[in-house]
């Protein structure tokens, strides 16, 4: 059945590039607008800026760092031992999880739904591989493992928020003289924020451009960074206009002015993550189709990105998010609890910290999750009375049913698919 392969192999490529990119436009609708939803929520910047930031970040994260995870989502979640008599399965089942994950993410984010992405493409992947191939070729070990990351994700980053957000209010709004202490401690904070986020660039982004660093080097890099980031803070703060009355409600005000500037660099920073994490969900499947049809179905390990798949992905993820991204970043940033760029930005720091984590074991996690557990953890943090239960409920239900509205989708594509090529 290689012949097939051979005879069609431009059409099959050409399908699969373009339900890659509606993939790719469904995490921009999706999750860029989670990483965003908390600054537009929190008004530290508006959706226009928002969508310009992300476009910058997300590419760039995309394009510099995205190379690590094409990987693990392919060869860790499928056995390709099934494959091997039969390439074309594999192409005609990466094309139709591709689709079926598309489709879900559009669907999702026309709702409203904060869904995962990894977990859209995971269930479309299991779905055709388990009916449509066998039962066995299926990891089900690795798959209880990414649903167990459903509980465990949203706790951490959850928790690191709630500490975060607690530190805030000990050291800075709950004293007799906030603005004073915002600008004592907030360039610790970004120092923080400026760690985090070049660790991340350091360990996953630079060695895809050819720079590899011991992690001596990493971490004292990123210590460098922190400290840069933390004095341009404090230069940022001084020069910002603060009115003089000193009551404690224009006080407030002033202390979450300067929060909102955090707010734009943890911004930045939570789209690079991200680009780097999760454009492997839509080029990871393209990638594979690329390399089998290529090499005449031979199916390797680690497929190699060909030069317009990471641009592809980058693209589709900012289009996405500019057209569409609007809803999904309503219910993040306004629906859950109400969020002040103080808050905004414990959460995203603490989302982009167990992002850290996570990358760092090579966990498929969601970012998603992540966010919307650390809005939670912020929101618990100011009683549970600040938290709009309806909207969670919606978004867990949404959570359970995106791995099997994934699978289920991505069998009946897969079938026609094959039906219509063999």
């Amino acid at each position: 059945m290689v012949d097939v392969l051979v005879t069609n192999g431009p059409m099959l490529i050409a399908i699969a590039a373009a339900f890659g990119f509606l993939m790719a436009w469904g995490i921009g609708a999706n999750d860029v607008a989670n990483t965003m939803g908390t600054s537009v929520g929190s008004n530290a910047i508006t959706i226009k800026q928002a969508i310009i930031i992300a476009m910058i970040f997300e590419f760039a994260g995309a394009y510099l760092a995205g190379g690590e995870v094409t990987s693990t989502i392919r060869k860790g979640i499928i056995d390709s031992a099934y494959f091997v008599d039969s390439p074309e399965l594999l192409v005609y089942g990466m094309i139709a999880a591709l689709l079926a994950a598309g489709i879900w993410l559009v669907l999702a984010s026309a709702l409203g739904w904060p869904v995962s992405t990894t977990h859209s493409i995971v269930g479309a992947i299991v779905g055709f591989a388990a009916v449509g191939v066998s039962v066995d070729s299926v990891a089900w070990g690795k798959v209880v493992g990414i649903i167990g990351s459903w509980v465990v994700t949203p706790a951490i980053s959850g928790f690191i928020a709630f500490m975060i957000f607690q530190s805030v209010q000990k050291l800075i709004f709950n004293t007799a003289n906030p603005l004073e202490n915002a600008k004592r401690y907030v360039p610790f904070y970004m120092g923080l924020a400026g760690f985090v986020m070049s660790l991340v660039t350091i360990k996953k982004g630079l060695k895809h451009v050819g720079l590899h660093f011991s992690n001596v080097e990493a971490y004292a890099l990123a210590a460098a960074i922190a400290v840069l980031v933390g004095l341009a803070g404090m230069v940022a703060i001084k020069r910002l206009k603060m009115s003089a009355k000193a009551d404690l409600q224009t006080q407030f005000g002033n202390v979450e002015k300067v929060f909102a500037i955090l707010m734009v660099v943890t911004a930045c920073c939570m789209a690079f993550a991200h680009g780097s994490n999760d454009v492997a969900n839509a080029i990871g499947p393209l990638a594979a189709v690329v390399s089998v049809v290529q090499s005449g179905g031979e199916i390797s390990s680690k497929a190699p990105l060909v030069w317009w798949i990471l641009p592809l992905g980058a693209v589709g993820i900012v289009m996405g998010l500019a057209i569409f991204g609007k809803r999904v970043m309503q219910t993040i940033g306004k629906n859950i609890t109400h969020l002040t760029p103080s808050r905004g930005f414990a959460a995203e720091l603490a989302a982009a910290s167990t992002v850290v984590i996570a990358s760092g074991t090579g966990l498929p996690i969601s970012t998603t999750q992540t966010l919307v557990g650390a809005v939670l953890g912020v929101g618990m943090a100011r009683g549970i009375a600040a938290i709009n239960i309806g909207v969670v409920r919606n978004i867990v239900v949404s959570w359970v049913v995106t791995l099997p509205a994934g699978a289920a989708l991505s069998i009946i594509f897969f079938y026609i698919i094959k039906g219509i090529f063999s």
